[in-house]
């Protein structure tokens, strides 16, 4: 049975009803992102990892080669709109729905029904092919979901990191991950990452019967 490519922009009463799974929140710091990342005070210094192509066979790919097709870089939105959450991506050309607050049988993308405290994810994906860099534009509040590298992902390898909004986000390639999620009603991005944009999926509804709810809101200890 071939692939099918995942489709990012669609009706939420298209999605089915389903249970929640939700995921921990913890605040992001230089200590929580090692593995995932690292935090960024300047994009300037900020260097992408590019994945070298892999070999075929039993021949190596000679060193100087597989790893020249760059980055590109552009504006990355996160924009609520009633109940849902929308995604664009300029520097892969991308627009997609990357989760809502409530029943997709329910929500509404005129108007929000519900408090906004979780957003409910469909979808994964990672990038084999390079890191990748959100650096928030808007200094404020928020929110990546992000799992380890390795296709046997489930909803319990998920975290979500919370970010003040004072620094960026660089991921590792191969970094389960799904965008960003702002606090706000809105905010933007500098994005940049590898130019081949290769991507790997996971659609939590179809392959584990759930949406993974990732909190919002950040309460520091007291």
């Amino acid at each position: 049975m071939p692939d099918v490519a995942p489709i990012y922009i669609f009706d939420p009463a298209d999605k089915p009803s389903l249970p929640v799974f939700e995921v921990p929140l913890v605040e992001a710091t230089d200590v929580s992102v090692e593995g995932y990342g690292r935090l960024v005070d300047d994009p300037d210094e900020c260097e992408i990892e590019i994945t070298r192509w892999p070999a075929q066979g039993w021949r190596s790919v000679d060193p100087d080669t597989g790893d020249q097709g760059g980055t590109v870089e552009g504006i990355f939105q996160g924009e609520w709109r009633g109940d849902l959450l929308f995604g664009s991506n300029e520097a892969v050309g991308g627009n997609y729905v990357l989760g809502f607050t409530t029943d997709p049988q329910k929500a509404s993308s005129e108007a929000q029904t519900v408090e906004r405290t979780h957003v409910h994810l469909w979808h994964f994906n990672y990038h084999p092919d390079g890191g990748q860099l959100f650096f928030p534009l808007d200094k404020k509040p928020f929110v990546v979901p992000v799992a380890l590298p390795g296709d046997d992902l489930t909803p319990e390898k998920v975290i979500g990191l919370w970010c003040d909004g004072s620094r960026g986000l660089y991921i590792h390639p191969s970094i389960w991950h799904e965008g960003i999620f702002p606090v706000d009603n809105n905010q933007r991005f500098l994005d940049r990452q590898g130019a081949v944009h290769a991507r790997v999926s996971c659609d939590f509804g179809k392959e584990f019967g759930v949406y993974v709810a990732v909190p919002l809101s950040w309460d520091a200890p007291k």
